[in-house]
């Protein structure tokens, strides 16, 4: 039985944790701010139930044979704390985060070798601290490699979809261009379904211009008509569907902006390729947030 430990338990934590307590395979431990009770998740399956340990100090941390950290993308510092006691015997750490930084997050806090970033793709939404709504499947890439591997077997039994791939890098960058157009509906607070309208929609391919071109610089690899396939795919999701940076503007907590589009800025900057959408939804959610 695998000792997983699962640091954040929001949306993408409180999925993770209630499908591997499921497989009965494992123990799952959750380490949070605050106690939790019962977790409560609706999945496209049928509701789960979950009962996990839960650890409120860092001070509480045992050694462990898996981290999943699911904090934000800008928690990395807080998230931080807790791995010197679940990771002190060499524990795997896997980053579930947003952007393409995820070594660069954690490479103050950990050897290289511990680090195992995750491609997370996980259509879910947190409607209080114990209930947690699953839209659509969950889906996770990893590179092609011995902890790879490992991590993929983790999730057997459930029906999260996980995979390896050689070139994580191009996933990355793929996932960041769906998450770099999300900044339009946390402009506008409006769900999914604001992307029907053909001016939001020219919008969204061009952000996702931009980044594809950062991206290329960087090395990633896209195949052709990604911009209109995002449109496509945001137009079929569920209308009322609401994506975390914009539930984050509208609750009033930081954002994780630079991880989703400041990165597509300050890369563009560094390759001389100008990202004037990025820049200016940067610029605003920046001013908002201050304000």
């Amino acid at each position: 039985m695998a000792r997983i430990a699962i640091v954040g338990p929001g949306a993408v934590g409180g999925v993770m944790a209630a499908w591997l307590e499921k497989t009965g395979r494992h123990q799952v431990t959750l380490c949070a701010r605050r106690p939790l009770g019962e977790l409560h998740v609706e999945t496209p399956q049928g509701p789960l139930v979950a009962r996990p340990v839960v650890l409120t100090a860092p001070e509480q941390a045992k050694p462990v044979d898996w981290v999943l950290v699911a904090t934000k993308a800008y928690d990395a510092a807080g998230a931080a704390t807790w791995l010197k006691g679940l990771a002190a015997q060499g524990a795997p750490v896997a980053i579930l985060q947003n952007g393409i930084e995820h070594r660069e997050r954690f490479a103050p806090y950990l050897p290289a070798a511990q680090i195992v970033p995750v491609m997370v793709d996980a259509p879910a939404e947190r409607t209080d601290p114990t209930h947690i709504r699953q839209r659509g499947t969950a889906k996770m890439v990893v590179q092609d490699d011995a902890r790879g591997r490992e991590f993929v077997a983790l999730f057997a039994g459930t029906p999260i979809e996980v995979v390896t791939t050689p070139d994580l890098k191009s996933a990355m960058w793929r996932k960041l261009c769906l998450n770099s157009s999300g900044v339009i509906n946390a402009l506008i607070l409006q769900p999914t379904a604001a992307m029907h309208d053909e001016q939001l929609g020219e919008l969204l391919k061009a952000m996702v211009r931009e980044c594809m071109a950062v991206g290329r610089a960087e090395g990633a690899v896209f195949e052709d008509g990604l911009p209109e396939k995002i449109l496509a795919s945001q137009r079929a999701a569920p209308p009322d569907s609401v994506n975390s940076i914009q539930a984050d503007r509208a609750a009033g907590r930081p954002m994780e902006l630079d991880a989703r589009n400041g990165v597509i800025v300050r890369l563009g900057r560094q390759h001389g390729i100008p990202t004037p959408y990025n820049e200016m939804a940067v610029a605003l959610l920046a001013a908002m947030a201050r304000k």
